[in-house]
């Protein structure tokens, strides 16, 4: 409790400083006006069975099988999956591959549900009355059933998180209500509407963490979030709100903990070795309604904004939306080379299909128009050092560049290649317009594919070596065999001659 003592004796809203980051235009005026609104009921949805980091998860249901909301339509496989269930009654038209929300566009397991209108809820829906009551196991237990994975695009099962308590010494929550990409609003409109469930999320998941104090932290261009997050929170003593800048990527969960703390994670550590668990403000409302409703997480906030969107707007999405119905209820695009982005313009992945289903951890659409996007024409680096100034990682992106143009990836490993968080930030300021951030996303990707190949390659020597042994040891057991039968013969043959010579 010393280290949540002294941040909480600190001066009000002190923030150690970071470095590098950028200041994009936010373009949040175009969907930061706009409430959430619900999403009237398409008329198909598609679950893919990935939606979550870890294994995918095994289908429960079977096609033409009738379902109610929120009933379990795939179970999670091993500890880091996390279950499925059914965004509304209906029934299942198909188990089948479909388009992903993936850049790739690549088809993916999913399970179709064709609504039937009447909104029945399955009856094994139970609310809890005190959440308070229950012991942090059994917290966990709910969430990884309700399916709630980190909402703020990570996806990484809730749950798991919720049992850090268990491992290592944790003394603060914090809530990233920073929301630091432009356009996104989805957040900003959450806090402001439901305050109330996401403080109340924010201290169920307290109490499962074992914390005695939560940090509200949301930069201070949401003043309207900020204002209605300190109401909600204003009763209770452990919970304190802190504004930080405005600068991208603040949203990022170590660079969070370090303007709050002024310590820094140590690379491909967690931010629970520091004592500290972040979530979304988006997760705390799930973890609401997984506790206080029994409801599983069926639906999510969303933005949909960008030049070429008739009508930018927050909603309320069910899971397996088609990102054209989302557009359509919008009032369709204003340009027909529109480039859909699926999440922020920094770090959000290009959508090559209008069919891609919403997922959970998708928090935006992105309909970006001609005077929005990268003329796409580089030049040669000139070595200028923007990238190394902007990067919050402290890495060297134009010499991570050059050994990933030159082939040598391992080189660029050993140059803090996995230490990157992604964010864009090298590539927005390059003034050659260098795909820096798509260099190096390459690199993890063709790393970690070149991985996945020598652990199947280990795996299937493994099993050669087990098959190998396992015939010689069949062979082994069959002279062995033989060998008794030899001598058993000639033992009854002996036996038979001295009867014989007697």
């Amino acid at each position: 409790m010393t280290a949540l003592r002294q941040l909480l004796r600190r001066p009000a809203n002190r923030i150690h400083p970071l470095r590098g980051g950028v200041h994009p235009d936010d373009r949040k005026a175009l969907a930061a006006s706009a409430p959430i609104t619900e999403l009237p009921l398409p008329a198909r949805l598609d679950l893919p069975l990935q939606q979550h980091i870890g294994a995918s998860a095994a289908p429960l249901v079977r096609k033409g099988q009738r379902v109610a909301k929120g009933e379990p339509i795939a179970r999670a496989q091993g500890a880091i999956s996390a279950p499925l269930h059914a965004p509304t009654s209906g029934r299942v038209i198909a188990i089948a591959e479909r388009p992903a929300h993936h850049p790739s566009g690549l088809a993916m397991p999913t399970i179709s549900i064709e609504p039937d209108g009447e909104e029945r809820w399955h009856p094994a829906i139970t609310p809890c009355d005190d959440p308070f009551a229950l012991d942090p196991a059994h917290i966990a237990e709910r969430v990884a059933a309700a399916g709630v994975v980190g909402l703020g695009g990570a996806t990484f099962p809730a749950a798991v998180k919720l049992n850090l308590g268990a491992s290592h010494p944790l003394h603060t929550l914090v809530i990233n209500g920073a929301e630091c990409e432009p356009y996104l609003t989805c957040d900003d409109r959450l806090m402001r509407e439901r305050a109330e469930a996401v403080i109340d999320g924010a201290r169920i998941m307290a109490h499962a963490l074992g914390v005695g104090g939560i940090l509200v932290a949301i930069e201070d261009n949401k003043p309207e979030a900020a204002a209605a997050i300190e109401t909600a929170a204003a009763r209770f003593d452990a919970i304190t709100l802190i504004r930080v800048p405005t600068r991208y990527p603040m949203g990022s969960e170590r660079h969070l903990v370090q303007a709050l703390t002024g310590r820094e994670t140590p690379a491909r550590a967690l931010t629970a070795q520091l004592g500290v668990v972040v979530h979304n403000p988006a997760t705390a409302f799930a973890v609401h309604q997984a506790l206080r409703l029994g409801q599983p997480l069926i639906a999510r906030a969303l933005t949909l904004s960008g030049a070429a969107i008739a009508r930018p707007a927050n909603l309320w999405v069910p899971l397996g939306t088609a990102v054209e119905t989302l557009i359509a209820h919008c009032g369709g695009l204003t340009e027909d080379d529109a480039r859909l982005v699926s999440g922020g313009p920094m770090m959000g992945q290009p959508l090559p299909s209008h069919r891609a289903p919403t997922t959970k951890g998708c928090n935006a659409i992105l309909a970006l128009g001609a005077a929005e996007r990268a003329p796409g024409r580089t030049m040669p680096c000139t070595r200028c050092g923007r990238c190394v100034e902007v990067c919050p990682c402290g890495l060297v992106p134009l010499e991570l560049a050059a050994y990933i143009r030159a082939g040598d990836l391992e080189g660029a490993a050993e140059r803090g290649l996995h230490d990157c968080l992604g964010c864009g930030s090298c590539a927005y300021t390059c003034p050659s317009q260098q795909p820096l951030a798509q260099y190096i996303a390459h690199a993890k990707g063709e790393l970690a594919a070149r991985a996945r190949a020598r652990r199947k390659q280990a795996e299937t020597k493994a099993l050669a070596e087990q098959r190998s042994a396992r015939l010689e040891a069949i062979k082994r057991a069959k002279r062995e065999a033989m060998a008794r039968r030899k001598r058993e013969a000639a033992r009854k043959q002996a036996e038979q001659q001295t009867e014989t010579e007697h």
